[in-house]
């Protein structure tokens, strides 16, 4: 098999920690590793182990089965030319030959646990086959890079219930190895390996880890294994946690039950959406807009009202964190639309658990109506960041100098796109939540008629034959942004109430298809401004101005697909399978396999790009896909 290191595979435990890694076994990235614990649930995560060297011992020699890349682009060992086969499922398995036979290695992360489970697995074997494993250990932060140096501690120690211990770094949790082989302590310190992945992106991409021994096992005698966990997670018999584990997956219908699951994770007492995998944690915004597809469409109401509730405890002057920071700061309030995708995904939840006949409890539902009235009464009032309810009923938001809606990349304190004034896609979600919340309460009718009264009047752009970005741009009464961006498509689709209807919303859709519209997304700026960089690749400060400024996103493809749907009609749905939808479902089986990537280049081929396992771009397929399979 040749090296496939573009396709990657993800383990999550349910607390913020995953395994990850390639097809190949090269680790690309930082934070490609077999144990990455979330200390704090689900924040706090910290780099453990970061992978192994395997190797069968033969008469003829070491014959490895792991494959590394070592600065200067050096692959070694080789591994990965004995390679015959990989699946993801139910977890990642990779076949080599060896000799004459197949070994199988195998690795799973048991839900709700800091542990990974590794084995292999001889057939065909003729006589002894000696297998030979280092663990590589670092004890890092999961965004930085470790290093060789006299403070990490080699030393081993018994495990309680047995297996060996390792502390590396005081401060940091203990490492615990347990298994069925013989561990020998023989310490030494890897150096220079290489992360392509991290080199791409302008950052640094060199590490030294630290080997303590080597377990060593006779496969002719049976499977190996070999578990790492956080110390304190606690003995247990191996091949009878992985045939519970098998029998748990199985239970969740298929490859895209267990994609979900992924990113459905503990906060506290309570339960939240990861935004993405490796490096997001959970962001407000993105928690609502996945929510919609990774549990309501999915019938997930428990974890659906789980999230909101956890969420809306954290209501403050009418806002909700754009995101909680990896460790030890406060919530970040710098987003003008995560408490309006709350509302709209509160009310949505309610009317999917009252379809399901399981209406949420009185005091669940309480608290987030409590919660929608609180972030109602705080626009109104105004809040952070200049956002207020203005005289013609709009929501106005931000300066130059802020980045407030979703398009927020900023770089060394500069919005690349600020979008101060009135947002169009702000509009929409305000529009919504008054709307919604009318229903329940009525004193938000007279608030909403004049907000859309005064969107249609100020938003059609009738040159262009679709709506403006923003109006009272940069807080100028008047001042119109005409550039020709994706978010106007929530005028039509992607939530609840359709504000613009008729003609010009089918000229909006026709728009947006013809100039934005990629296999992988909506792209973020029309490729004729002269603004538009359709490549999203280079340093730090390269990819943040194309981040918004062309790059494509895949989660809009929901909201699109949806407006589609609406002006074209439900006769429609058929052709919006066939060209929408699977390029979508065909890129499952590439990148984060079983997954949909954060973004990807506005240019053909539209190369996959930044984080390649995100929720809402997963959520918003899931979301889509079950209405187009509806037969209404």
């Amino acid at each position: 098999m040749l090296l496939n290191d573009q396709d990657e595979w993800l383990e999550a435990d349910g607390l913020g920690g995953f395994a990850s890694g390639t097809v190949s076994g090269v680790r690309t990235r930082r934070y490609h590793a077999l144990l990455l614990a979330a200390t704090t649930p689900p924040s706090g995560r910290t780099v453990l182990v970061n992978g192994v060297e395997a190797w069968i011992e033969t008469a003829g020699g070491a014959v490895p089965l792991s494959t590394q890349r070592y600065v200067p682009d050096v692959i070694h060992p080789d591994g990965v030319s004995r390679l015959r086969g990989f699946t993801s499922e139910p977890w990642p398995a990779w076949t080599y030959r060896v000799d004459g036979c197949d070994v199988t290695q195998e690795l799973f992360v048991a839900r709700g646990t800091a542990r990974v489970v590794l084995s292999w697995k001889a057939t065909g074997a003729g006589g002894r086959l000696p297998l030979r494993v280092r663990p590589l250990l670092s004890g890092r932060d999961f965004h930085s890079l470790h290093h060789e140096n006299a403070g990490f501690s080699f030393a081993a120690a018994e495990a309680p219930g047995g297996g060996v211990a390792w502390r590396p770094y005081g401060g940091l949790p203990g490492v615990v190895a347990r298994g069925n082989g013989r561990y020998r302590h023989a310490p030494d310190w890897y150096r220079r390996f290489q992360y392509d992945r991290e080199r791409e992106r302008g950052l640094d991409f060199e590490e030294d880890l630290a080997s303590p021994g080597v377990f060593e096992w006779d496969l002719d005698g049976g499977a190996a294994w070999l578990s790492f966990e956080v110390a304190g997670a606690g003995p247990g018999d191996l091949p009878a946690l992985r045939d519970r584990e098998r029998a748990r997956r199985a239970s969740l219908g298929g490859p895209q039950g267990r994609a979900v699951e992924a990113y459905l994770v503990r906060r506290g007492e309570g339960t939240t959406i990861i935004a993405g995998y490796p490096w997001f944690g959970d962001w407000g915004r993105d928690t609502f807009i996945a929510l919609r597809g990774l549990c309501l469409a999915q019938r997930r109401l428990t974890e659906a009202r789980e999230i909101l509730v956890e969420w809306s405890r954290h209501v403050s002057d009418g806002m909700l964190p754009n995101r909680f920071p990896d460790s030890g700061e406060a919530p970040e309030y710098n987003s003008v639309d995560a408490a309006l995708w709350f509302v709209v995904a509160v009310h949505e939840t309610f009317a999917a658990a009252a379809e399901a006949g399981q209406p949420l409890g009185d005091r669940d539902a309480r608290a987030l109506l409590d919660a929608v009235e609180a972030i109602l009464d705080g626009h109104v009032r105004g809040t952070r960041a200049g956002i207020h309810v203005d005289r013609d009923g709009l929501l106005a938001a931000g300066t130059r100098h802020t980045q407030l809606t979703w398009m927020d990349a900023c770089y060394e304190g500069r919005p690349v796109t600020p979008r101060a004034g009135k947002a169009v896609e702000v509009q929409a979600l305000w529009l919504n939540a008054l709307w919604l919340q009318a229903r329940t309460a009525p004193r938000w009718r007279a608030p909403f008629e004049a907000g859309r009264k005064a969107f249609l009047q100020r938003f059609w752009n009738e040159q262009r034959g679709c709506l403006f970005d923003v109006v009272d741009a940069e807080g100028r009464a008047g001042s119109c942004d005409a550039t020709l961006r994706p978010n106007q498509i929530f005028a039509v689709g992607g939530l609840p109430l359709q504000l613009v209807t008729d003609d010009r919303a089918r000229r909006i859709v026709e728009a947006v298809e013809a100039r934005l519209w990629t296999p992988l997304g909506l792209r973020s700026l029309d490729p004729d401004d002269p603004d538009y960089l359709g490549r999203y690749q280079g340093t730090l400060r390269e990819r943040d101005e194309a981040y918004h400024q062309g790059t494509a996103w895949v989660w809009l493809a929901g909201p699109f697909i949806e407006a589609w749907l609406r002006v074209h009609g439900s006769a429609a749905k058929e052709d919006a399978r066939r060209r929408f939808l699977a390029p979508l479902i065909g890129q499952l089986e590439h990148g984060g396999m079983g997954h949909l990537p954060e973004i990807a280049d506005g240019d053909p081929p539209h190369a996959p790009r930044g984080c390649p396992f995100q929720a809402w771009s997963l959520g918003e397929l899931l979301r889509v896909r079950a209405m187009l399979e509806d037969p209404s």
